[in-house]
């Protein structure tokens, strides 16, 4: 045997010790609710599995927790026939999602798998699995007005680029009307929409009547209704905020659009009683009021010249319940809040955006002061208005005795007319503007 042939067999030998002669599984122990308990399956948090349905098929989990050598699984999807003993494997490291242009114009899942049936997804850059994160030291600030096509909201409560702002309101109050007129009218170069935890029948609905063919090809859409389990809740989410913070990246003006904020945090409650946390308030662990902030703080502008990342969360206030803990943590992590209002939805107000208990915490950083007065000087006797309102059928207000409210109850038609907008009609920020500055100037 030559020097050369002993070299590629001494080289061959070696290679077998990486190869592997037995293919490595764990077996499941227990079904509990949601989580999944196997053993000999050792995976890091946040790594994935392959568990063996009765069908023979394969149920992906993500390993969430662990207690010695019990592993905990949770599901990607509803489980088909489990049974003690299923062999459990490791999944190999999942392949990271690529992401370009060619994504605008699809409808995702939260794993980004295409839904709508138009061929593979793929790009040339990598997208992190991770939330995004920006130095808050060199995060662009909020300069410039943003035009959501709102006249009550473009004139009173104006939303900033970059900024991040919550819409309150409790169930058929018209949240997702309101967040169609701004999906249809805002001047955005990208939109990202998640429906996490909504009903199935919106997201055709969404498609067809808020975005439309043309909104659509600007707008990629992650879904992940009520039917899903938690975990895909929460990818979906995650991946929503991955794809804008992506985009933004790009130099592009981007507008996250998520229905809703609560449904999220119930996915990470139903995840996290079921590890055993123990709950805090109104049922929710933690665990919760701690990922929340952590979701917000990566929408919001990038590094300086990047594009900019505008997002609108949704938060269902239970029962109207404007001191619900996620209502009230939303508030407390946002730029700003847009309340809405059922005595104004019941009356046929629309929107039903009640601007007195609204506020953007921007406005004054992208606002002229003659427009940030005229504001001031709307919401004083719209106010003024309300407080004696009641008292005027019954003769309980007598004209010339207060020159404010008399002047409140003088522009009171036109403050109304000023704050209702049908769901087509447009109507841009200059426009609200100088609409706001005549009506207020009206003899």
């Amino acid at each position: 045997m030559s020097i050369r042939e002993a070299f590629k067999l001494d080289e061959a030998l070696r290679s077998l010790e990486s190869v592997q002669l037995a293919k490595v599984s764990g077996r499941l122990v227990r079904v509990s609710g949601l989580v999944l308990e196997a053993l000999g399956c050792q995976r890091l948090t946040g790594q994935r599995c392959y568990v063996e349905q009765g069908d023979g098929s394969m149920l992906e989990a993500q390993v969430v927790g662990f207690n010695r050598e019990i592993t905990y699984l949770m599901p990607f999807k509803k489980p088909i026939g489990l049974a003690s003993g299923s062999r459990v494997f490791p999944a190999p490291d999942e392949a990271s999602l690529h992401i370009d242009d060619s994504w605008l114009g699809r409808v995702v899942n939260g794993l980004g798998e295409p839904l709508d049936e138009a061929g593979k997804l793929g790009g040339q850059h990598r997208l992190p699995t991770e939330l995004p994160t920006v130095n808050p030291l060199k995060r662009k600030p909020v300069s410039e007005p943003l035009d959501v096509g709102v006249r009550a909201i473009n004139a009173l409560l104006t939303i900033g680029k970059g900024q991040r702002v919550g819409l309150f309101a409790g169930s058929g109050v018209g949240k997702s009307v309101l967040l169609g007129m701004i999906t249809r009218q805002t001047k955005a170069d990208v939109v990202v929409v998640g429906l996490i935890g909504e009903r199935g029948r919106e997201v055709q609905e969404f498609i067809l009547h808020s975005l439309g063919e043309e909104g659509l090809k600007k707008a990629v859409v992650v879904v992940a209704p009520a039917n899903e389990s938690p975990l895909m809740r929460l990818k979906a989410t995650e991946l929503c905020h991955s794809i804008a913070a992506h985009y933004r990246d790009q130099g592009k003006d981007v507008l996250l659009l998520v229905d809703s904020l609560t449904r999220y945090a119930m996915a990470q409650r139903e995840i996290a009683l079921a590890l055993g946390e123990p709950p805090a308030t109104k049922g929710y662990p933690p665990s919760v009021f701690g990922m929340l902030p952590e979701l917000v703080e990566s929408a919001g502008n990038g590094e300086h010249g990047s594009g900019s990342l505008s997002a609108l969360y949704t938060v269902l206030a239970e029962g109207d319940d404007q001191q619900d803990p996620i209502v009230d943590c939303a508030r407390a992590i946002l730029d700003g809040h847009i309340v809405l209002s059922r005595r104004l939805a019941e009356a046929g107000h629309y929107p039903a955006i009640d601007v007195g208990a609204s506020v953007s915490r921007c406005m004054s950083q992208v606002g002229e002061p003659p427009h940030l007065g005229a504001a001031r000087q709307l919401k004083e006797f719209h106010s003024a208005y309300g407080k004696i309102k009641e008292l005027i059928p019954l003769g309980g207000y007598t004209p010339g005795m207060d020159a404010r409210t008399d002047r409140a109850v003088q522009l009171a038609p036109s403050i109304e007319r000023f704050l209702r907008q049908e769901t087509g009609e447009a109507a841009e920020l200059d426009a609200s503007i100088a609409t706001l500055q005549a009506l207020i100037r009206k003899p």
